[in-house]
């Protein structure tokens, strides 16, 4: 009786190389990713025309004080759980 290793499922062998981590690990990575590049993209501007002028309004403004970082961290939070997420159980009996 032989004893062969059977590929599991959970990983997609190239060759004989198989990933870190499923489909949906790598889907939520990228959503977390987009989250974090959005918050970026909205903290960013402000600049004023006048550089002897400070527009208090548009630089402490809700956007960028409140709602970037908070996407920031949603994104980092979703980032941490795509690392962790362990990968579905395969039952099959095959």
């Amino acid at each position: 009786m032989s004893t062969s290793k059977v590929p599991s499922k959970n990983t997609q062998p190239i060759g004989n190389q198989s990933f870190l981590f499923e489909r949906s690990n790598y889907m939520w990575m990228i959503g977390g990713v987009v989250l974090i590049l959005i918050g970026f993209a909205l903290m960013a501007g402000g600049k004023s025309p006048d550089p002897h002028k400070f527009n208090y309004e548009e630089i402490y403004s809700f956007q960028r004080i409140t709602l970037a970082p908070i996407l920031i961290l949603i994104g980092f939070g979703i980032e941490i759980y795509a690392i962790m997420k362990k990968p579905k159980e395969n039952h099959d009996t095959n």
